[in-house]
């Protein structure tokens, strides 16, 4: 005699309701376009700094950008962006004293480099209550990289030249927070959360050896040091 029982059971997946409520905050069909500019400078004469003395440099970095988006669904928005950026630094002498036996300088040093950057996105926006004004944006992105740069050192016959060809690739995750001023212009702000970078660098050294390096890195981590601010305009 052979008896089979059969029990099953089905378990109820209780839904969880926030109370958040989905608002049009910015409607399918509109244009984002917006800009980005900085420039620091940095100059020392005779200048001293702890173990660094004498120093005699000067340096600069800027950077420009440009961004469009448009937005194919309500609050959500595919664009791209492009960016130029330079770094130069002259030293002209530095010394570097350790103590009296252990002392280095440094003369006639310079670094220039350049990239250009190209970034896919896609943003997904969300109001803060029924605010028209306030809200959430969330970016997801992807950044790839290329320029040049050249390090020398000395001068005449003592001259020695560095030439580099540069590639990066960023994959990033972005939050930030938007507020209009007006009703088409609007200030925002954003942090970096998380991402991916790697960097390839092929090295020319006066045009004799050869040398490559390679970097990767990832975090997940709010980095204060990332803030970015902006103007927008959409239409």
């Amino acid at each position: 005699m052979c008896v089979l029982c059969t029990w099953s059971a089905q378990a109820q997946r209780k839904k969880i309701d926030r109370g958040i409520e989905q608002h049009t905050f910015i409607p399918k069909g509109l244009w984002l376009v917006g800009g980005s500019f900085s420039y620091t400078e940095m100059s020392a004469n005779d200048f001293k700094f702890l173990v660094l003395h004498d120093i005699n440099a000067k340096a600069y970095t800027f950077s420009v950008g440009s961004s469009a988006c448009y937005f194919f669904r309500d609050n959500v928005g595919v664009g791209g962006r492009f960016s130029y950026a330079r770094d130069f630094a002259d030293i002209g002498d530095l010394n570097i004293n350790l103590n009296e036996d252990l002392t280095f300088s440094i003369n006639d040093a310079s670094l220039i480099q350049h990239m250009y950057y190209g970034t896919g996105f896609i943003r997904t926006y969300m109001s803060i209550g029924n605010s028209k004004i306030f809200g959430l944006f969330s970016e997801a992105r992807v950044t790839f990289g290329a320029g040049q740069g050249k390090t020398s050192s000395g001068s005449a016959e003592t001259l020695d030249q560095i030439y580099q060809n540069i590639k990066r690739l960023q994959v990033g995750f972005s939050p930030g927070l938007v507020a209009f001023v007006t009703d088409n212009a609007a200030v925002e702000a954003s942090v970096g959360v998380m991402g991916f970078d790697s960097r390839w660098i092929n090295q020319d050294h006066n045009k004799v050896e050869q040398g490559t390096f390679r970097s990767t890195s990832a975090k997940f981590k709010i980095d204060l040091f990332s803030i970015n601010l902006g103007m927008s305009y959409y239409f």
